[in-house]
């Protein structure tokens, strides 16, 4: 007979009452009886928990303390197991991680894989793991799917950005997969949102913490027990059905199970002796292989290649929050509530030997002799149909609270007083008594504070409802002890020790570093730019120094946050023994995946330049960005190329005899490919003026050295002369280029420049045409002077309705396209303009027509100078021939008007016949 008999009866004539004809109600209400039955009848005893449950710990510490269990199966991946007795180094929150980079047998875009399942102490399953690794004899049996089950199960995503995101963002956790125990909340989204309304609370943590954490904090076990199977079958009955959830979990529970049995055939372990610790959604599962007497077969599929590494990162109650979709403050919550059962007495929790945050000595099992298990009686009635006992007012913690609260406010810039201490106190009982509860709850509280003190926002300050976390417990960020941490870790720990920092602290360190009088301190530089490349920005930021190609600073100043990037850190840990490996593979990954370029093989040669030296890592990634530059077919990357390459050309003509072999190569396979690709990048849409004028720039920079190792210019010749561009700024760019090739003349180049300016159907393009040539100062920096010239007729000349609109174009092209190029734009510019006020009116530009000298100068006579030009007109032909002059040569010595107006311009010009007459001696 079973002991649950008179309350099924009573649940069905209330639900026929309430339904008024048959419906499902009365066979959902039945069916929570029967799984309660089920569950308690089981031969091996199942321990339903909630995760991070106060009252699923203190009953988990009461239940082990009378049972002593020989055998705990534990709902936990079952390959995280060696990890367990790395948690006495730890300091809890710290979170089991699974990690996972070279993925075989899971899609590319869901690497990399990181699954997580967090531990507090105010949980049930750590006070199952310290039971059985401080207890002899015990053993600890994890039968949850493996990780690698946990993504085979996954839902297979349809779109590249749905499979990255395994999880929302969760402060420490990342974007990891989390698991955990008894995932107790409604999976149908009215039910809880029924619960709430009727529940005058605000979200479920609330509800969860008023209406079962508070009435089994101090209940027996066998109405803890019950309760806890009845509303996991609750939430189990009332799900959505269909989906790929409800599959997961009874997959689960047919995994963990099977894997029960399993043990229990290989151990011969007596059941009586053994504790099955699980979430409470899972406790009556209506699976076939549910309990020791099925014999239903379920066959678990094998994992995959895929290689898993293993460790502890550190967690907090923020990031347990976020990631399982906890309200803001409600693992604190739980944790003050664990903390204030415990400093009340009558339980004593189990805690591993040796963890930094253990005051006392660890609490074992104790001798007493195990409690023989008792026949199951209806708890259920009683508690379902008593209200709950109003306790006496905890006034001394309250008015603690309060004070407390007011105090914080203060110190955080808020004007609170004695009396707004006494109105929270007051406040809170008004809304426990409005609420229906038997006492204040921090909800209550922090409701009661906020009212009280944040009588308006201002920004930048903290607001009451975060003080009040913070009084309550605050958001505790665990940590892993250094012989918890992967080799990687400890070695860079160990190597930044002649800091004499202590770099596992959460705080924000300084680093000082003399490397010019204290040489031993150049090896922990050398690592902190390592860090600096490999870590979050604010983990190692630099204050002062710096690293380039060639520079090496005297001085270095570090700010270091080690401590709160212990994840990140343990993460490359993961990847390689030191952060050598870790840097080289990272630099050589990157170059060789699919949508790698030359610029970033460059960038990758210059990072390891930088960090790493050494020739043949070095001349590896060159030779890789000598194929990814011959297999380019777009130019979008030329002036990231051109600079890079510069700037490694650069580098190693100043420390070394020869260049490299794929330095060589570079040069010359650039040269091939962007003459072959420069006519199609002149009249490609698509390309833009910057890419053209930087391929330019590359052809023309590195002429020299192209035509040195056999490279052949008619190429480009031919090139150019194959383009045909119609943009007015590429068609400036190939006007550049003539000029930079000798087919244009400079004289021809004003010229064309002059009728652009002239011709009213062109002049609203001209500033385009200026934007060309700007960016021709890439490929043809001798033309600067050009440039400005322009740019001067243009402001002279163009029309207000022309030149207004254009303005902002020049200035955001300059900014974002050439800021490079703007310094040579501005000092030619210095070179051409007066520098003084004074000198504006009289300055007359030097591309204006000059005034005829005036006719009462008196001429130069013939001398060594004019003679020597005479004798010599090859240097001056080729002057006039640049300058676009034509004119004959005549004889000094006759009296023709020719011969007057030479000495009339060497008179009005003396300085440089004497400059010439100086170096002739």
């Amino acid at each position: 007979m079973s002991p649950f008999g008179a309350l099924r009866e009573q649940l069905l004539d209330a639900a026929t009452a309430f339904a008024g004809a048959p419906a499902a109600l009365p066979g959902i209400l039945a069916g929570l009886v029967d799984d309660v039955d089920r569950a308690l009848a089981e031969p091996l005893e199942i321990f339903p928990v909630c995760h991070h449950s106060p009252a699923s710990a203190l009953a988990m510490v009461r239940r082990l303390r009378e049972k002593q269990p020989k055998v705990i199966y534990l709902e936990l991946c079952e390959d995280l197991r060696p990890l367990l007795p790395e948690l006495r180094n730890c300091r809890l929150p710290v979170a089991l991680q699974a990690f996972a980079t070279d993925l075989d047998g899971f899609p590319p875009a869901w690497g990399p894989l990181s699954m997580v399942a967090p531990i507090t102490e105010a949980s049930a399953e750590y006070q199952a793991i310290s039971y059985a690794l401080e207890t002899p004899g015990v053993e600890l049996v994890l039968v949850d799917r493996s990780s690698d089950h946990v993504f085979q199960w996954a839902p297979k995503p349809e779109t590249e950005t749905e499979a990255t995101g395994h999880g929302e963002e969760a402060a420490l956790h990342g974007d990891s997969v989390g698991v955990e125990i008894g995932d107790l909340r409604p999976r149908f989204a009215e039910l809880e949102e029924h619960l709430i309304h009727h529940g005058k609370v605000r979200h479920w943590s609330e509800w969860w913490d008023q209406y079962v954490e508070q009435p089994l904090a101090g209940a027996d076990y066998d109405t803890y027990r019950q309760v806890m199977v009845l509303i996991g079958g609750l939430f189990r009955r009332l799900r959505p059905g269909g989906g790929d959830r409800p599959a997961t979990d009874e997959d689960r529970e047919r995994y963990m199970w099977t894997r029960i049995r399993e043990h229990l055939a290989a151990s011969g372990a007596d059941p009586a002796e053994c504790l099955h610790v699980c979430g409470a959604f899972h406790a009556a599962s209506r699976v076939e292989q549910f309990g020791l007497a099925s014999d239903a077969p379920y066959e678990i599929s094998p994992r995959t290649a895929t290689r898993w590494l293993y460790g502890l990162i550190p967690s907090s109650h923020s990031a347990i929050e976020a990631q399982f979709g906890l309200a803001s403050g409600s693992v604190s919550i739980a944790a003050a509530t664990w903390a204030k059962a415990v400093a009340r007495g009558g339980v004593t929790p189990f805690r591993l030997a040796g963890r930094p945050d253990t005051r006392k000595r660890p609490a074992r099992a104790g001798k007493a002799a195990p409690v023989p298990r008792t026949e199951v009686t209806d708890r259920l009635s009683g508690f379902l149909s008593t209200p709950p006992a109003v306790d006496e007012l905890d006034e001394a913690e309250l008015l603690g609270w309060s004070v407390d609260i007011v105090r914080l406010a203060r110190r955080n810039g808020y004007l609170a007083s004695t009396a707004d201490a006494i109105a929270v106190f007051e406040t809170s009982l008004l809304l426990a008594g409005i609420r229906d509860r038997a006492r204040p709850t921090p909800y209550d509280f922090q409701d009661a504070a906020v009212t009280c003190i944040e009588k308006d926002v201002v920004p930048g300050r903290r607001d009451v409802r975060r003080l009040c976390e913070i009084l309550l417990g605050g958001d505790r960020v665990g940590a892993v002890g250094y012989d918890s941490l992967p080799p990687l870790a400890r070695d860079v720990y160990d190597r930044l020790a002649p800091l004499g920092l202590d770099t596992q602290k959460r705080t924000i360190q300084r680093a000082l570093l003399d490397l010019g009088a204290d040489p031993e301190l150049v090896p922990c530089s050398d690592l902190l730019w390592m860090l600096r490349y490999l870590l979050p920005p604010d983990a190692v930021r630099p204050i002062m120094g710096g690293r380039r190609l060639g520079e090496r600073s005297i001085q270095e100043s570090w700010d270091l946050a080690l401590g709160r990037h212990q994840r990140s850190l343990i993460e490359l840990g993961y990847e390689g023994v030191t952060i050598e490996q870790v840097l080289e593979q990272r630099l050589r990954r990157a170059v060789w995946e699919p949508a790698a370029t030359a610029a970033v093989a460059l960038a990758a040669v210059e990072d390891a330049l930088l960090f790493l030296g050494g020739k043949r890592f070095v001349d590896e990634l060159g030779a890789r960005a000598v194929e990814l530059l011959a297999a380019e077919r777009t130019v979008d990357d030329a002036p990231e190329v051109l600079r890079r390459i510069r700037r490694l050309l650069g580098y190693y003509r100043a420390t070394g005899p020869v260049l490299p072999a794929w330095c060589e190569a570079f040069v010359s396979a650039g040269y091939a490919h962007y003459c072959t690709l420069l006519p199609t990048a002149f009249v490609d849409e698509d390309t833009g003026v910057r890419q053209v004028g930087a391929m330019l720039g590359f052809l023309f920079t590195m002429e020299s050295l192209a035509l040195a190792l056999g490279c052949d210019r008619a190429q480009l010749e031919l090139a150019v002369r194959q383009s045909h561009p119609e943009a007015p700024a590429k068609v400036a760019l190939l006007w550049a280029a003539q000029s930079q090739l000798g087919v244009l003349p400079q004289a021809e180049l004003r010229s064309r420049c002059d009728e652009l300016l002239a011709n009213p159907l062109v002049v609203p393009s001209f500033p385009l045409y200026i934007t060309g040539f700007v960016q021709a100062l890439e490929p043809a920096p001798g033309l600067a002077g050009f440039v400005v010239e322009v740019i001067s007729k243009a402001f002279g000349r163009l029309p207000d309705s022309v030149l207004l609109p254009w303005l902002p174009k020049l200035i955001t092209m300059l900014r974002d396209q050439a800021g490079e190029l703007v310094p040579v734009l501005v000092r030619e510019a210095g070179r051409t303009f007066p520098g003084t006020l004074a000198e504006v009116d009289a300055w007359v530009p030097p591309w204006s027509a000059r005034p005829a000298p005036e006719a009462s100068r008196d001429p130069v006579p013939a001398g060594p100078v004019t003679g020597l030009l005479v004798a010599h007109p090859s240097a001056l032909d080729a002057v006039a021939e640049l300058l676009g002059c034509e004119g004959e040569w005549q004889d000094l010595a006759t009296d023709e008007p020719d011969d007057q107006e030479v000495r009339a311009l060497l008179s009005a010009h003396p300085e440089t016949a004497f400059a010439v007459s100086a170096l002739l001696g």
